[in-house]
């Protein structure tokens, strides 16, 4: 794979006019407002009415439901007629959090009219086995139970064959939804979707579960005298699905997102005995959220419940989960998705790891759409690293898992059919891109943004070749390099909460309007450490945080900060340029940066022309460069980067280019590592021989600071360690064996080598780049 360079982007700074600042600094903290009205000014807030509604959601005036027209009377009035004569309704959800939230705003407000459990129902479907939308096999069940009509929400509008179905068996259909329309109205009661509307309407960006609290909105209008619970209980709901969703948060968006969050954090400050949603309030404990803040959701409680159907398929109980008032349930419910959720890091990235070692066979200078399939991938997280994988590459990404078989009568042989998600960049409308393959596709839908498709195995490389042919004609000569933008430059004396709190004023921030990323420059790192997140049960998840702090010279004290899925071994060393993202960890109660991207800085990188001081020969087969002896030749992969540095003094010294010419290590499984321990430890106490700490060290290939741990361990099964000059004599005696002590031993020297064996294979893949970063380093000081 051809390196991808991100590029990076400084928004466009206009100056706003001074009456415009003095109008934001009316709301911002006493000493700040300068940022926060550049930022609004740039995103097009430019008057002292939107300027109002925007920040204060107070004097936003909302839409009526009925801004829907017709569609949204039909609606009302199938409704009605259902509650007088009794039919039983039931509500046709999704799996994702935006249908999960809507499935529950409606089983919550048409709760207020219809009898729950007995003439109301909902039925989301299996993510694992079912695909989004309305199929005949739910549909049939729910015949089957009596049901008379079918309200779906976050789905339908393109289901045509099923609603007609379902017509067919003498249930009606009432369609809210937000995704694509068909091309002529289907044959429902009603269909509710803002797409119908202007795009400059305010309830044009409604999410799913936004469409359905309309709907509720306008039932609670046309029947005053039934409803018993406020309908603004519903709001922290919408706030959830809406910010989960990733939809612009404009109009009435952006209003009832702001009002949704001020429900979750009134309600999450009270006695957990005492609360709305017990279950909403669990999962913000297990994820170290209060409530108060849009990332709360788009980091906390989205991704969890999202997480249910990824790795179980079948998310119903979520609904449970958010609307029941049975505390004890609600923490049982909320800790089995939790564990989900943290299942569904590692699975993650898993696959993410995976993923990079088929892009390293891709040429990107070549490809306009990445493909790629594989017969082990868990469907459940395909999107996400799709997406991840996308932003990194500049590329829509499409990412497939060939699992299950599909056979019918009209062909006798087993073909197998491959299902996964496909993630775009703004500057290519995947959904259009996929349907136009529509005839080598099994099933697909979404929106520009998110797709889900599948189809036969063997159409993958046809569908490739097409999807890259069609999207090269669309773009032309249009750059893929992937970037990143800055909105501010700032220094490290910035951050903090008068800043945050400015910053603040954006708030909820999304699609259109996304969280301020500042640009530091000419900073560094220190006190930086990584480890892996545990999950419920104290167990290790594949997944990885580093923390630091950060300095510049302008700062007298350093900053905090988090850089989520890398290892601290990918931050530069040496001054660097980042951008990042300034938040308050409510569970710390600190201010810190997120980290979002970080090279080193024009000003300490070694130049083009300085670079032929390295050279790098890690891929090249010994025999081409065995006869070089000008050059100073690494052969043994290093573990850390002091090794490095020291080479690299010793290169300058005498003035020599220096070689990496190390391979990537084969390493044993630190367990087999743990057993060849032992049963050296055995032949030398049965055979009294001696052995060194540097033979050890070779047949082991471990580090001596891992081969300290192996001697403690054996200590607690009974071995004895003594040193007779430059030789090791071990000894073995049952009586001093202690088993409890054992094996929390052994589990520590088996960690320490499988940190050793990371390193390893880091120091074996590390870039280029940063080894020249690093060089630049050893050669001045970190302050020159």
């Amino acid at each position: 794979m051809a390196e991808q360079q991100q590029q990076w982007i400084l928004a466009t700074t206009a100056q706003p006019p001074d009456w415009f600042i003095e109008a934001v600094q009316e709301f911002a903290p006493p000493a700040g407002g300068l940022y926060a009205a550049q930022l609004l000014w740039q995103r097009g807030i430019q008057d002292k009415t939107q300027l109002a509604a925007f920040v204060n959601y107070k004097t936003y005036q909302p839409a009526s439901p009925f801004e829907f027209g017709e569609e949204m009377d039909l609606a009302i009035a199938r409704l009605q007629q259902a509650r007088e004569t009794g039919e039983k309704v039931a509500i046709w959800g999704d799996f994702d959090a935006d249908g999960i939230t809507a499935t529950s705003v409606l089983w919550d407000g048409l709760g207020q009219f219809f009898r729950q459990n007995t003439q109301l129902t909902y039925y989301i479907p299996n993510r694992l086995t079912e695909s989004h939308g309305l199929n005949e096999p739910g549909i049939d069940n729910l015949a089957k139970q009596g049901c008379k009509l079918i309200v779906t929400c976050d789905t339908g509008s393109t289901n045509i064959s099923e609603i007609i179905y379902a017509q067919q068996l003498g249930i009606d259909v009432i369609v809210t939804d937000h995704h694509t329309l068909p091309l002529e109205r289907p044959a429902v009661t009603a269909i509710i979707n803002p797409r119908y509307l202007p795009n400059e309407h305010p309830l044009f960006h409604l999410s799913g579960v936004a469409v359905a609290y309309k709907l509720v909105e306008a039932l609670y209008q046309a029947l005053p005298r039934v409803p018993q619970n406020p309908l603004t209980d519903l709001l922290d709901l919408v706030a959830v699905g809406l910010i989960a969703d990733l939809v612009q948060l404009k109009g009435d968006c952006r209003y009832l997102a702001q009002v949704g969050i001020q429900q979750l954090q009134a309600d999450f400050k009270q006695p957990p005995a005492a609360r709305r949603r017990p279950g909403v309030g669990r999962l913000l404990e297990l994820c170290q959220k209060s409530g108060d803040r849009p990332t709360d959701i788009s980091f906390g409680l989205g991704p969890r419940i999202n997480a249910v159907s990824r790795i179980q398929g079948d998310a119903s109980f979520c609904v449970e989960l958010l609307t029941s008032r049975d505390a004890k349930r609600c923490n049982q419910l909320a800790e089995v998705t939790e564990l989900a959720n943290s299942r569904r890091k590692s699975l993650q990235k898993d696959v993410q790891i995976q993923v990079a070692q088929k892009l390293t066979q891709l040429d990107l200078s070549t490809t306009s759409v990445i493909v790629l399939e594989d017969t082990q991938w868990p469907v459940g997280v395909l999107g996400l690293v799709a997406g991840q994988i996308a932003q990194e590459t500049g590329r829509p990404t499409i990412l497939l898992s060939t699992e299950n078989a599909l056979s019918d009568s009209e062909t006798p042989s087993t073909l197998t059919l491959a299902r996964g998600s496909a993630r775009s960049i703004n500057a290519v409308d995947l959904y259009q891109l996929v349907k136009d393959q529509a005839h080598l596709l099994h099933r697909f839908g979404g929106h520009p943004f998110a797709a889900g498709l599948s189809l036969l195995a063997e159409n993958i490389p046809i569908f490739t070749d097409a999807i890259n042919q069609r999207l090269r004609q669309t773009l032309g000569g249009v750059n893929l390099t992937p970037t990143v933008q800055a909105d501010l430059i700032v220094t490290v004396a910035d951050l903090g909460k008068e800043l945050f709190l400015e910053l603040k004023l954006l708030e909820p921030c999304g699609m259109g309007n996304p969280i301020p990323k500042l640009l530091i420059k000419n900073c560094w790192f220190e006190n930086s450490w990584h480890r892996n997140q545990q999950d419920l049960q104290g167990k290790k998840v594949q997944y990885i945080k580093t923390e630091f702090d950060i300095r510049d010279e302008v700062s007298k004290t350093p900053f905090p900060g988090i850089w989520w899925g890398h290892y601290k071994d990918e931050l530069p060393i040496g001054k660097c340029d980042c951008i990042a993202e300034l938040d308050f960890n409510s569970f710390k109660k600190r201010y810190e940066i997120r980290l979002i991207a970080v090279r080193p800085s024009v000003n300490s990188a070694i130049n083009n022309q300085q670079s032929t001081l390295i050279l790098d020969w890690r891929k090249i087969p010994k025999q081409e460069y065995s006869q070089q002896e000008t050059a100073l030749i690494i052969e043994d992969c290093p573990t850390n980067w002091d090794d490095l540095r020291a080479w690299f003094r010793k290169s300058l010294y005498n003035h020599q280019q220096l070689a990496l010419a190390w391979s990537k290590p084969q390493t044993p499984p630190p367990s087999q590592i743990w057993l060849t321990l032992v049963g050296l430890a055995k032949y030398l106490n049965r055979t009294n021989e001696k052995v060194t700490r540097v033979q050890l060290l070779e047949k082991l290939g471990i580090g001596d600071q891992t081969l300290h741990l192996g001697f403690k361990a054996l200590k607690y099964l009974g071995f004895t360690i003594q040193r007779q000059d430059r030789d090791l004599q071990i000894t073995w005696n049952s009586d001093n064996a202690s088993e409890t002590l054992a094996d929390a031993a052994v589990s520590q020297f088996i960690a320490a080598v499988r940190e050793e064996q990371f390193q390893q294979k880091y120091f074996a893949e590390v870039p280029l780049n940063t080894i020249l970063a690093i060089a630049t380093q050893t050669a001045r000081s970190p302050l020159d």
